[in-house]
């Protein structure tokens, strides 16, 4: 089952996941004031389809602008323009193929002060019918031009389910991503709340990319 980002950020945030604030909008006129509700001083206004690479598609209409389905607002009036924008439009990405979809929902999300960009996720391994973990040091891109560009960057491994769960493998993916100190220890955390809702909630795949470092580590 497709879910949207916002319904899987509210799942990840329920098992204890770090997840910037965030509010839903069905019309502009609501924007401005869940905008408001948030820290700032920078919004980020995303575009709600079942596809990928909303960032790097187009707009179909004119109306729309010239960029693609995840904008930077640095006020909340401009949060409330970017809606307006995008509401009602046909995004066209990678994954929607020329058609495109309507944008009936915007999801306005406090921004957050980036250091590192990671990839981390969770899928069903179709060959040994485990669960594997896939980590790599390069978040923000398309793990599928990663792995044929560079498959070095990619570290995957599975987990026995006879013997389950270990903190190891959360080290194995602090490891994997190149985190040290503290951020090992949070790294081990969210390994195993992923692992728990992965299995609770029957997923075939659960994607972060990209996982954040922030400067404070």
């Amino acid at each position: 089952m497709n879910i949207h980002e916002y319904q899987a950020k509210a799942l990840l945030r329920q098992y204890g996941a770090p997840v910037s604030d965030g509010r839903i909008v069905m019309k502009a006129d609501e924007a401005k004031t869940c905008a408001s509700e948030m820290d700032g001083p920078l919004w980020v206004v995303k575009a709600q389809i079942h596809a990928g690479g909303r960032g790097k598609g187009h707009f179909k209409e004119a109306e729309a602008g010239e960029k693609g389905g995840v904008r930077l607002a640095k006020s909340v009036e401009e949060a409330e323009e970017l809606t307006r924008q995008m509401l009602g439009r046909t995004l066209v990405t990678h994954q929607t193929g020329p058609a495109g979809k309507q944008v009936n929902r915007i999801y306005i999300e406090d921004g957050s002060d980036i250091a590192r960009e990671l990839y981390l996720a969770l899928l069903v391994d179709r060959q040994t019918s485990r669960v594997s973990f896939v980590a790599s040091t390069e978040g923000g891109m398309d793990i599928e031009e990663v792995a044929a560009h560079t498959p070095e960057k990619i570290v995957s491994f599975s987990v026995d389910p006879a013997s389950g769960l270990s903190d190891f493998h959360g080290r194995r993916v602090a490891f994997a991503l190149g985190l040290e100190g503290n951020q090992v220890k949070q790294c081990v955390a969210l390994v195993k709340n992923l692992y728990r809702m992965f299995i609770e909630k029957d997923m075939e795949m659960l994607e972060i990319n990209p996982l954040i470092v922030t400067p404070e580590g």
